[in-house]
């Protein structure tokens, strides 16, 4: 798996606290940097077959269909790409005109993730994002007009705006647009964020928890009942279309993360590229690799494990656990685990496989945090 971040931005979103830049004036110089740092962190993945690429960030779509054909060209110099290889990028919707769909019909890219967020006029100025209802409506039937039928796009629940019939019709237009992936997040208060500050200010009310819950139970039950699946806490797909990128990260599988504030994985270390394009650029001009990195302990690897497979569909295999880390982590999971299916929290099939039940998926982070190993 191949991970780029596009550290670019039209404007900042008032939840976002990714690392981006709002100024384009570098753009093409960091596109230089991504391609030198492929060539000099090939290594770091073992396996060379490539599955999956997604271009996220900052705002991919803000490229041009050359330059991101430019970077996955590199790719294919050191690796091998599946033919049948996911290659999605992350759109706004005001990026995707008529031009730019046709000219990304031209490229290797077969699936858009697009951040609709809200179909609402009053909700989209808000948040700070740069289109409009009317670019989030007709961005997604252009994309599919133009023969793009694998695509996920994004809504958010939880803000002070959203009142719950507003949420369903969201959802609903989605829905009726037969889009075959759905990623949908709770609104976060991410500290030095714009969001945090009118909070702070009193310029908009504090988040809801309450209402967030029942926003989130209302997404489940929704697109439960028109046979879409729940196979990872945010993310819910039609049947065979989940995302291969997103599936292989909370599977465990290695990937190779490149640009600024990029993560990546290889199953014994993690690393993380500066969040400062600056600095990113200043690094690779001299071919240092703008990083730091973490050799991952035993404590660490199963704790990773535990809070990727439990947000999923797929859950905790006692077995694996057993195999991987010993009969001590095993007992120490399992006594954990009766607390939580006692409560109804956590349900265990009968193959033993350890899954959170619908209200533990309202507890997933700190049901997971009970169940690391730590010192």
């Amino acid at each position: 798996m191949i991970y780029f971040h596009i550290p670019f931005c039209k404007q900042a979103c008032h939840y976002c606290d990714f690392h981006f830049s709002t100024s384009l004036q570098y753009k093409k110089e960091v596109l230089a940097a991504m391609k030198k740092e492929i060539a000099l962190r090939a290594a770091y993945l073992e396996d060379k077959q490539v599955s999956s690429i997604y271009f996220g960030g900052g705002t991919p779509s803000i490229l041009e269909a050359d330059e991101i054909m430019e970077l996955i060209d590199q790719v294919s110099q050191y690796f091998e790409i599946d033919n049948q290889a996911e290659i999605t990028l992350e759109a706004n919707p005001d990026d995707l005109d008529k031009n730019k769909v046709h000219a990304l019909r031209q490229t290797a890219v077969n699936r858009f993730s697009i951040g609709i967020q809200s179909f609402y006029e009053e909700d989209l100025r808000w948040m700070n994002r740069a289109h409009n209802a009317e670019e989030a409506l007709s961005s997604i039937k252009r994309v599919q007009d133009a023969g793009f039928e694998n695509i996920t796009c994004d809504l958010i629940y939880g803000f002070p705006l959203l009142t719950d019939q507003k949420w369903k019709n969201n959802m609903q237009q989605l829905i009726d647009l037969q889009v075959p992936h759905i990623s949908s997040y709770s609104m976060t208060v991410e500290r030095k964020t714009a969001l945090d500050h009118m909070i702070n200010k009193g310029k908009t009310p504090p988040l809801n928890e309450e209402q967030s819950a029942e926003q989130m139970l209302l997404l489940i039950g929704t697109l439960t009942n028109e046979c879409y699946e729940q196979y990872e806490i945010s993310n819910f797909a039609k049947p065979g279309k989940y995302a291969i990128h997103n599936s292989n990260y909370w599977k465990g599988k290695p990937y190779l993360g490149i640009g600024p504030s990029a993560h990546s994985f290889n199953k014994i270390s993690r690393s993380w590229n500066l969040a400062n394009n600056a600095l990113y650029l200043k690094s690779l001009a001299v071919n240092n690799l703008p990083l730091e990195t973490e050799i991952l302990s035993k404590k660490d690897r199963f704790n990773e494990y535990i809070m990727t497979s439990l947000r999923t569909k797929w859950g905790v295999d006692p077995a694996y656990v057993k195999n991987n880390f010993g009969t001590e982590y095993l007992n120490d999971l399992m006594g954990q685990v009766k607390d939580f299916q006692q409560a109804g929290h956590i349900l265990v099939s009968p193959e033993k496989i350890i899954t959170l039940s619908p209200t533990g998926k309202l507890l997933a982070d700190q049901i997971a945090s009970e169940l690391f190993i730590v010192d």
